[in-house]
């Protein structure tokens, strides 16, 4: 078996694969996958002293770059996409904000459009369908009931690439709506809700599966009326999101998630606006303004948090180097989770023979330092 101009060995790290970290492993890339033999001839790449990770996979993410999913041209969006690559970012979900619904469902059909060609892995509608008590960055303006045949007017629009709804599901045809999105292969996400304990154990009944960063947009956890919180992170059915920027969560909030959830059903998302990988200053959020100082988004009315500057390499490297947390339990929660929610793993979250060649190379000190993306260095090391 001859060696093509494509074909590539990278030897010498230590490689995080789902039984566990290989140390001194080899990873053979063939074109566009991954291979379980290397052809005679190939070249190889000493990584030794680095770690290689699988590509990171972010289901909740509005923008990047200076640029937005929810408004921005398609070069926008692209550009966003850009930026989320070369954080180690290879397989993304472009998150929408509340706005009106004939507006959303254009954006539906631009960003569908961008699943189609291979750029986007799908589309996340959060709101308008959520609670004015929990709005978060929402204009409480637009915001609506979750009416069936308006979220199933969302779903039609994206012509099959929808993947996610954020529901308030404790709203007027919310329940129904959960149904709705269930029966049609999308995920219903509980987020932005004031929902009792009760209400919330409903919905997970009718079918939702995911909780949008959790502990953010919903009530606290009590100890008479646990609220949300309580319901989704006890049930085996729901994986939670987890924003690790330092801001949405105190490190003890974050590891009581791990802890009762457990390294299995724990996604790490950006929530990431149009400043991640820019800088500070003044931006757009739907239509709401936005300031950025020293990394923090803030609506400029009223101080609520609007969304993250996050990247995933900086979630990784903060969840081993200051929350302390294993390096493969990481790994599951950034890449395998996240890649199995959206029905892709059989293509990405793991470095297994036969899926795409996307992966990720990190020092010594998990900073990262290489982005391959179906076999083609978007940031060679």
């Amino acid at each position: 078996m001859a060696a093509r101009a494509d074909d590539t060995i990278l030897t010498g790290a230590r490689v995080v694969l789902p039984t566990g970290t290989v140390e001194n492993g080899r990873i053979v890339v063939r074109g566009t996958k991954l291979a379980a033999d290397a052809p005679a001839g190939a070249p190889s790449r000493d990584l030794s002293g680095h770690w290689v990770v699988p590509g990171f996979v972010d289901i909740h993410n509005h923008g990047g770059g200076g640029a937005s999913f929810t408004s921005g041209t398609v070069d926008d969006v692209l550009k966003g996409v850009r930026t989320h690559r070369e954080h180690g970012t290879t397989t993304l979900v472009a998150s929408t904000v509340t706005g009106e619904m004939d507006f959303l469902a254009q954006r539906a059909g631009l960003l569908s459009e961008l699943v189609e060609q291979g750029d986007l892995a799908g589309i996340h509608f959060e709101g308008p369908f959520i609670s004015p008590c929990r709005k978060g960055a929402h204009s409480e303006a637009l915001l609506r009931h979750p009416d069936p045949s308006e979220v199933r007017k969302l779903i039609d629009a994206a012509r099959g690439t929808a993947r996610m709804v954020t529901l308030a599901t404790e709203l007027p045809g919310g329940i129904d709506s959960v149904r709705l999105l269930a029966e049609h292969g999308v995920i219903a996400a509980v987020g932005h809700t004031d929902a009792t304990y009760e209400q919330t154990v409903e919905a997970i009944e009718a079918g939702a599966t995911v909780a949008t960063h959790l502990f953010n947009a919903m009530p606290a956890l009590g100890h008479r009326a646990p609220g949300p919180i309580a319901a989704l992170l006890e049930d085996e059915r729901v994986t939670v999101e987890l924003i690790n920027d330092g801001t949405h969560l105190h490190p003890a909030a974050l590891e009581l998630a791990f802890h009762r959830a457990g390294a299995g059903r724990v996604a790490f998302i950006t929530d990431a606006m149009d400043a991640a990988g820019f800088g500070d200053g003044q931006y757009q959020l739907g239509p709401l303004a936005v300031e950025v100082k020293e990394g923090v988004a803030r609506l400029v009315e009223g101080g609520s948090i609007a969304g993250s500057t996050l990247t995933l390499d900086t979630a990784f490297r903060r969840a081993v180097t200051i929350d302390r947390l294993p390096v493969e339990d990481v790994v599951r929660a950034i890449s395998a989770n996240p890649a199995k929610l959206l029905g892709a793993y059989d293509k990405v979250g793991s470095l297994e023979p036969g899926k795409d060649a996307d992966l990720v190379v990190l020092d010594a000190e998990f900073a990262l330092k290489g982005v391959m993306r179906k076999g083609v260095w978007v940031v060679e090391p």
